[in-house]
């Protein structure tokens, strides 16, 4: 497999999470409970992000074994419950995961990404 490959499930794993960021730029919880395409938009880009993330896992097993930092197993369960039961999700576990667990996924890839920029 391409190292180039992996690279880009990476930076799509890092500007979906920025972009959920962007999406929820200056809304509160309680506006985020009544905006629809906000909530859709959320969703999408975790879905996304768990694609990523289970793309890597099963054509780059051995970064997944080196990076045990990153939440692998969470972002592709994660993912595969918003494809089997999108409707069934919680707006407040959607909420959690933007504003909880997205910025230290960011630290993450950033820091994943220079460390490989710069040789290992």
């Amino acid at each position: 497999m391409s190292l180039d490959r992996l690279i880009t499930y990476l930076e799509r794993m890092q500007l979906t999470a920025s972009e959920i960021g962007q999406f929820l730029r200056g809304i509160d919880q309680a506006a985020f409970s009544d905006d629809l395409e906000k909530q859709r938009a959320v969703g999408m880009n975790l879905l996304l992000i768990g694609e990523a993330a289970t793309r890597i896992a099963e054509e780059y097993p051995e970064f997944v074994v080196d990076h045990p930092e990153l939440p692998w197993h969470v972002m592709r369960d994660f993912r595969n419950r918003i494809a089997q039961g999108y409707f069934d999700i919680e707006l407040t576990t959607l909420w959690d995961i933007a504003h909880k667990s997205l910025p230290e996924l960011l630290l993450q890839l950033d820091f994943i990404r220079h460390w490989r920029a710069e040789g290992e």
